[in-house]
């Protein structure tokens, strides 16, 4: 079982560059769910398409990959599952940059999204020119960024990393004495920066769902619950990593739910996820890491607002129309497809699985 909020919102008074959506939940009877579902495995079949879903969307979402003989995963595994699969169209649940990232490996392929809008506080922290001004300035570094960013900023990188490949790129890039440039996610950089000490400059973004967890409120509550355990996703402040129990990214945070023997975990990442750990670890409780300080009303309910953007009837749309395509430049996929090349032959040679063990 899990506790959790159903709603969205709070962020925007945070003065950040971006307008955040406020969103709630598709509301729909169980006819209506299953008429949706019965409506869209029929155009999947009928398109030649395939539907990839992010750990973080609704469940429904999730649901309906599976069903479907899809696919439910991190944003690097649901490309190469669409690398994989026959079907020519490739239908991804998520954030604009999952999709791009699917394109990027899978340029024959149409990709198509519930909602092009659907995009990520990260990814729209660092925007590309901006960036690649920022790279100029420190031309003597090795870039690296997370894969939560635009393709055109992946084109301007020299590696592409995941949470749970960073800490091993960085290492081997600082043993060749390579100096580093990390972005976008301070939180992350920090962290791995932490675990190999190595000398990073840190462009300054944040996920907005994992920067709202309360080290404090997260102490507290592990105090009224002392038997349970703490996840943490590293893109959380250092305050919350410092009482984690387990660090890792969306695929080693599931499977530590798994294989651990506690009954009761407080989780500090997306709410989506829960999904798919009550799945791993049926019977045992999951309970969201506090988001609000002073026992305030929850503001961000620890789930993102543009995830809450895909839906069911938005998925039959863009399906029926053929809508919300996503186009990634040949120029700018080229040179993408570069800095995530390296990092998947990285991972071979150091007998790393890369696919399914990590997140972006």
């Amino acid at each position: 079982m899990s506790e959790v909020c159903e709603t969205t919102g709070g962020f925007n008074d945070r003065n950040l560059p971006y307008h955040v959506p406020e969103t709630t939940p598709e509301v729909l009877d169980d006819d209506q769910k299953e008429a949706l579902y019965d409506r869209i495995a029929k155009l999947l079949k009928e398109k030649d398409a395939a539907l990839v879903a992010h750990y973080y969307v609704d469940a429904d979402l999730q649901i309906l990959a599976e069903r479907t003989g899809g696919y439910v995963s991190d944003s690097l595994d649901m490309a190469r599952f669409g690398n994989e699969s026959d079907a020519s169209t490739l239908v991804v649940a998520g954030v604009r940059f999952m999709g791009e990232t699917a394109k990027i490996l899978n340029p024959e392929k149409t990709i198509l999204m519930p909602d092009l809008d659907a995009n990520c506080s990260l990814d729209l922290g660092c925007e590309a020119e901006a960036f690649g001004k920022f790279c100029d300035e420190h031309s003597d570094r090795t870039v690296v960024v997370y894969a939560n960013t635009s393709a055109a900023v992946k084109a301007r990188a020299d590696w592409m990393v995941t949470s749970g490949s960073a800490v091993d790129v960085i290492k081997h890039l600082h043993d060749k004495g390579e100096k580093i440039l990390w972005a976008p996610d301070k939180y992350l950089g920090d962290y791995v920066q932490q675990q190999t000490g190595v000398d990073m400059l840190i462009w300054d973004g944040s996920c907005i769902v994992h920067e709202s967890f309360k080290g404090t409120e997260l102490e507290a509550m592990k105090k009224a619950r002392p038997e349970s355990k703490i996840l943490v996703h590293p893109e959380s402040p250092p305050s919350v990593i410092a009482l984690a129990d387990f660090v890792g990214s969306t695929t080693g945070l599931i499977n530590y739910a798994k294989e651990s023997d506690a009954k009761e975990f407080i989780v500090a990442t997306d709410r989506g996820i829960f999904h798919k750990m009550q799945q791993a670890a049926p019977g045992k409780v999951f309970l969201e890491a506090p988001t609000a300080g002073n026992s305030a009303t929850c503001q961000s309910c620890s789930h993102c607002p543009w995830m809450a953007m895909n839906s069911l009837t938005k998925l039959a749309e863009c399906l029926e129309e053929g809508t919300n395509e996503v186009f990634v430049e040949d120029d700018i996929r080229e040179k993408a497809v570069k800095s995530i090349t390296r990092l998947l032959d990285f991972s071979k040679a150091q007998g790393h699985v890369i696919y399914g063990a990590n997140d972006a």
